[in-house]
């Protein structure tokens, strides 16, 4: 059996998962694991294989260090990257900007590429490029593939994808809509055309990854015409510590009223706002129990999400004519009962019949949570990014192997 080992490299962790390119998607990993703290005092290694778990906690200085210490305990069970047969290393690269439309063969080239972009994803780009260039260290002879957050939102129309500023200094900054978690809305939206049995090419849908990052996204016949994140994943729906959509003239407003340096309100409107900055906590199960201990704060909070959720599914509902499903996704889409029933209420004059007991169920597999009669179909499907990028990573290296450069 072959393996695709997925990086997704970030400034003080590495997360990592070897999978069989041809499972499914509800299907466990043959390995999963963290890599934490790098360049604390003290770090950890988890590795679970097998059902089992097994962590190493020392400090690990640098992302080389943490990634062998990992590579050695699996190892150690004979499921490390020369024990099974890998066929890739697939990393996760959030920025592609506008240069990458589809997964890259990693060369010398492609990483400087990967590192000019780093300006449009300052917190981002740097961690996955570190990733990059410490696993082509450590598996030289394996085709490493870049697989991009951006890709699949890269040929949105410019009606969705432009902001209204100056051409010349949109141009010059590359400053446009550039969307996010692209590679689970494609995972996710690839999987709905077959549970209504409808050709992919006449699907209308809506997307919704709900996770502590947040973004919705239209897609028409298997493409994206609009996303909820910009030229930064700050944009869109309120989110578990972002804010989301504000009026930019707050930040104005922060800088002279407030003397908050651009650091400052940068850190104020990625890290303490969103649900955090209104309730204290950006956890949903713990912002739930203090909504039902009668939280006024938690409550605000809560209405202020569904009700920026609500906004964007009735804007996407427009902007698409036709909508075939709306689709829940990521770990607040997949578990939030309450997220998914309140976002939908009172929605049945536009065609959605939601089911309140099918949205009781608990399940890993694919499932409708909208009567049969609904016009508009509801779905909640668990996504896979690891998955994607395993199956993208797979078909680069078979046309890099076809192509004799491995």
């Amino acid at each position: 059996m072959s393996y695709v080992l997925v990086l997704n490299s970030g400034s003080s962790s590495v997360k990592f998962q070897l999978v069989n390119p041809e499972s499914t998607a509800t299907d466990v990993p043959l390995v999963s694991g963290l890599v934490e703290q790098v360049g604390e005092p003290m770090g950890a290694v988890t590795v679970k294989t097998g059902g089992e778990e097994y962590t190493e906690e020392l400090e690990i200085p640098t992302h080389s260090f943490g990634l062998e210490r990992a590579f050695a305990i699996m190892s150690e069970h004979n499921v490390g990257p020369t024990d099974v047969e890998v066929i890739a290393v697939g990393h996760r690269v959030v920025h592609g900007g506008r240069l990458f439309s589809e997964p890259q063969l990693i060369t010398d080239e492609i990483e400087k590429m990967v590192e000019d972009l780093i300006p449009l994803a300052p917190l981002h780009n740097p961690a996955n490029l570190d990733g990059i260039r410490v696993a082509r260290e450590l598996l030289p002879d394996i085709p490493h593939v870049g697989v991009f957050d951006t890709a699949f939102f890269n040929h949105m129309p410019p009606a969705a994808a432009l902001y209204a500023i100056n051409n010349e200094v949109a141009s010059k900054y590359d400053i446009r809509r550039y969307g996010f978690h692209g590679t689970s809305h494609e995972f996710v939206s690839q999987q709905v055309p077959k549970l209504l049995d409808r050709d992919p090419g006449e699907t209308h849908q809506i997307t919704l990854h709900l996770g502590n990052g947040a973004s919705a996204a239209a897609i028409s016949n298997g493409t994206p015409i609009d996303t909820s994140m910009g030229l930064t994943p700050l944009a869109g729906l309120a989110m578990g510590t972002r804010s989301g959509d504000i009026d930019p003239g707050i930040i104005f407003h922060l800088s002279r009223e407030a003397g908050m340096s651009i650091a400052e309100i940068d850190n104020l409107l990625n890290k303490q706002s969103g649900v955090k900055g209104l309730a204290g906590v950006n956890d949903f199960r713990i912002l739930r129990e203090r909504i039902n201990d009668g939280d006024s704060d938690a409550w605000l909070a809560y209405n202020i999400y569904i009700h920026q959720l609500r906004r964007f599914i009735g804007s996407y509902m427009i902007a698409l004519g036709r909508v075939d499903a709306i689709t829940f996704t990521a770990g607040v889409g997949e578990n939030d009962t309450e997220v998914r029933q309140d976002s939908l209420y009172n929605l049945d004059m536009y065609g959605i019949d939601f089911d309140k007991e099918a949205n009781l169920v608990r399940s890993r597999e694919p499932r409708m949570i909208s009567t049969p009669e609904s016009k508009v179909k509801v779905f909640v499907v668990p996504t896979n990014e690891e998955l994607a990028i395993a199956q993208k990573s797979a078909e680069v290296a078979a046309a890099a192997k076809q192509a004799g450069l491995y």
